[in-house]
């Protein structure tokens, strides 16, 4: 996840297009509905409600290994974070060794999978990549 972070870290800083904030950082998806991403970036002018960011521009979350646990992370808030119009969810699977990146169009999203030997990319973040054999070989070392 440090990985993830520093690099979306240095492109916000480099593109100068915002803010980006490791969890535990609540996010307002709508009236008492709340969630903690993993990563959260937020461009500049992103409106607050009681110090937490109203919505979000990208959010990442990292699946975990149990079952419910991944049920919600790729399901349940695939369906609140396209509620919420979040424009991208990047869902890291180091089960699958596979970066799906769901990006809004029309309302809704559309998904596209990333495996190792690929470049995980953003629409929204200009020049935002990562190699995904990259990003789970850094994941290996840290444990």
């Amino acid at each position: 996840m440090r990985f993830l972070f520093l690099a979306l870290q240095v492109n916000a800083i480099v593109q100068k297009s915002g803010e980006v904030f490791f969890a535990s950082l609540p996010v307002r998806l709508w009236q008492e509905k709340y969630r903690e991403p993993d990563l959260v970036f937020v461009k500049h002018g992103r409106s607050e409600c009681k110090g937490y960011p109203e919505g979000a521009d990208l959010v990442v979350e990292i699946v975990s290994q149990s079952v419910s646990d991944r049920r919600r992370d790729m399901k349940t808030k695939v369906t609140e974070y396209e509620q919420a119009a979040i424009s991208e969810y990047w869902i890291v699977d180091p089960i699958h060794l596979q970066v799906l990146v769901y990006q809004l169009k029309d309302s809704r999203y559309e998904v596209t999978t990333f495996a190792c030997g690929q470049i995980a990319t953003s629409v929204l973040i200009k020049d935002f990549e990562v190699d995904v054999s990259q990003l789970f070989a850094a994941a290996n070392d840290a444990v």
